[in-house]
């Protein structure tokens, strides 16, 4: 990330052992092999304690699938995941159904305050675009009562803060939700545009069960080559689908320039919250100068880009992998990460920033 340092975290073991990270039973051990030490003071620590991770990240920079995977290690019953986005995204729906309306209304006069009012805030939520934030104090509200169902449990939040002016609400945050004595994180991802720019464009989605993957990271088991458009196709391999040739999402062939406002924004706030004094901070990087690779990652902790080719004699697409290698903000050329080795970070700096 351009401007803001984020140092290189080293995952190499001294002994080295290969694991597949694809498989669920080879990650366990993997994770047990790279930072076994860290994952037991995490349970023994959230046996009776509880924090609140704030996870900041351009969109797509795999928020998500980082606070699963480490609540797949932990235990899920003591971490939760909490998107503030999806929340947003599930009321449109609610604010359409004339009883769960009601109920939202209700709940709304007797917890919201804010200076819009809240007769306005639901008249333009009925007519709003995806672009348009609604007030901090209404998302505040509608988070405490989404994040009370969750129980007591470590949450990750995933979409706040969501603009400049929330940052140091963040901190607030928790007073609202009953969590006085917890602990605040901030968890801060670096991800490379281009990155995120090769996983929009090479996306493809099956048109019959709506299964993702993608054309250059995440293949499937059968491939096609189309001579007429001289394309490889995949083809779809969830054992409840039909295996229908998987197509490119309209829009996706742009890559980020749809989002390159929002990905702008989210820099922003994501060097802001780094500036904020007073709460511990978790720095991820998911990618690796090529030239630093064998210094701090083992060769399967790389993401593998698939590349395809049509072997004339026996009529069929042969498939093969190199590391994937994409150029940084700043213009050096990376090796990007699988999500292990960032989640094996993302575990040894919670345990030093909790003093475990």
């Amino acid at each position: 990330m351009k401007d803001l340092d984020f140092p290189l975290f080293k995952t190499k073991s001294d002994v080295y052992k290969k694991f597949d990270l694809t498989d669920i039973k080879q990650r366990q051990e993997y994770f047990k092999y790279k930072c076994g030490p860290e994952i037991e003071k995490l349970r023994k620590y959230l046996k009776d304690n509880t924090f609140i991770a704030y996870l900041m990240g351009k969109k797509s920079s795999g928020k998500g699938t980082y606070a699963k995977m480490l609540a797949e290690i932990i235990g899920g019953d003591r971490i939760a995941h909490f998107s503030i986005g999806d929340m947003v995204r599930s009321l449109d729906e609610v604010i359409r159904d004339p009883e769960k309306r009601k109920e939202t209304v209700a709940f709304l006069e007797k917890n919201y305050r804010g200076f819009m009012p809240l007769e306005d805030i639901m008249k333009s939520w009925d007519n709003r675009s995806t672009k348009t934030l609604l007030p901090t104090e209404l998302i505040l509200a509608l988070a405490k009562r989404e994040i009370a169902k969750l129980g007591k449990k470590t949450i990750f939040i995933d979409g706040f803060p969501r603009d400049l002016d929330q940052i140091s609400y963040a901190l607030f945050f928790r007073d609202l939700i009953g969590y006085r004595e917890d602990a605040d994180i901030f968890v801060l991802i670096d991800v490379p545009t281009s990155v995120i720019d090769e996983r929009v464009k090479f996306r493809v989605i099956c048109p019959l069960c709506q299964t993702s993957r993608n054309l250059k990271l995440l293949t499937t088991k059968n491939v096609e080559y189309d001579s007429n458009d001289k394309k490889f196709h995949l083809i779809c391999d969830n054992s409840n689908c039909k295996g229908a040739k998987m197509m490119t999402k309209e829009g996706d062939e742009l890559g980020i320039e749809p989002i390159k406002e929002r990905l702008d924004k989210d820099e922003m706030l994501i060097k802001e919250a780094f500036k904020l004094q007073g709460i511990p901070k978790v720095l991820l990087r998911n990618s690796i100068p090529v030239d630093r690779v064998e210094e701090f990652a083992d060769d399967y902790e790389i993401t593998p880009e698939f590349v395809y080719t049509f072997d004339e004699k026996e009529q069929k697409a042969i498939t093969s992998e190199k590391p994937w290698e994409v150029k940084d903000d700043e213009g050096v050329l990376s090796n990007s990460l699988m999500p292990p080795p960032v989640v094996v970070s993302l575990i040894k700096q919670l345990a030093e920033a909790l003093d475990l």
